[in-house]
């Protein structure tokens, strides 16, 4: 888990930091929906081909450009009107005098902005997008489909149905961080991560991180050596409880 974090934190495969334009990385947290882990290199270069077009270029062009463009990573129309409704917000916000990079901004509220407007995005694409558009360490905690249905309740964490339990647990994440940010980086010491946390800056990226993989290592398989007694057993890994509860 640690190898896939690390791979991963200073400069993710999935949301480069080398894009300059915001506008294209949330183009890029949008696409990267519906794109398994054996095709991050496919996506990449249709993400490295998206921002060397540049963001007006993509919007002018026609659908069959675009289709062409997103085909290596499948699901053209979907992608199509995720480009056409983010520049239509983008429009929008700029007509607003709202910038969704500015730090003052209010990113719960734009959150919610980007979840309504943008066809194919929701609570969790929103909080990518965002992410992507402030960059790593901007102390939002995206949380994806299986954070909510399986990471969830191994946490001990109730939620509420539909979309809405993304954006529940990504404040529920979020404040954990805040109200623990010495212990945290703590733990980034002590179990040898290295990694790259601005200073001053909250570890969230790197919770994001660890959640995300301890989900994909050990909860999509349902490894064995995970406790089925989470939440009432204290530790989630290597307790003495047997794997199957009688």
């Amino acid at each position: 888990m640690r190898a896939e974090v690390e791979a991963n934190h200073d400069e993710n495969r999935w949301w480069p930091s080398s894009i300059g334009d915001p506008r294209v990385r949330m183009l890029a947290a949008g696409w990267s929906t519906r794109v398994s882990y054996r095709m991050v290199e496919t996506y990449a270069g249709v993400i490295t081909s998206a921002e060397a077009r540049g963001f007006a270029d993509l919007v002018a062009s026609t659908d069959a450009e675009l289709a062409s463009l997103v085909r290596p990573i499948g699901l053209p129309q979907a992608r199509i009107d995720y480009l056409r409704s983010l520049a239509e917000l983008l429009q929008g916000w700029e007509k607003e005098g709202v910038d969704p990079t500015a730090e003052s901004v209010d990113l719960d509220s734009l959150v919610l902005d980007f979840a309504t407007r943008v066809r194919g995005a929701s609570y969790k694409v929103a909080q990518c997008a965002l992410l992507t558009a402030h960059g790593y360490h901007c102390g939002i905690i995206p949380v994806d489909s299986g954070m909510v249905t399986k990471l969830a309740p191994v946490l001990g964490l109730t939620l509420p149905s539909g979309s809405v339990a993304h954006e529940r647990m990504r404040h529920v994440l979020e404040a954990v961080v805040h109200i623990r940010a010495a212990e945290f980086h703590t733990m980034v010491t002590d179990y040898g991560y290295q990694v790259t946390i601005p200073e001053g800056a909250e570890p969230t990226w790197w919770a994001h991180l660890v959640l995300i993989y301890f989900k994909r290592l050990y909860l999509n398989g349902l490894s064995p050596q995970l406790c089925r007694r989470r939440p009432v057993c204290s530790k989630v890994v290597g307790c003495a409880h047997p794997t199957r509860i009688a």
